[in-house]
């Protein structure tokens, strides 16, 4: 019947003209989630939280951006 399978999620777009790709990481827990902040107004979009190194491997393929160019904020 699977009344609560996941759904799989498909990524949603972010021209990179308008958004940058960011990892906002808590000071107290630790947690980091991976974020798009548009260069215009410096809002946030969750996109995922980040629980391996795997997730930040699957964020990056998903946006095509690399590792290193990724900014973290606190």
């Amino acid at each position: 019947m699977g009344l609560f399978r996941k759904r799989k999620q498909e990524a949603l777009l972010f021209p990179p003209e308008e958004f940058e790709p960011v990892i906002r990481c808590s000071i107290c827990t630790g947690e980091q989630v991976a974020c798009m902040r548009s260069r215009a107004t410096g809002q946030l979009r969750e996109v995922m939280l980040l629980r391996s190194p795997a997730d930040l491997e699957e964020f990056c393929r998903t946006y095509q951006v690399q590792a290193e160019k990724i900014k973290r904020i606190y």
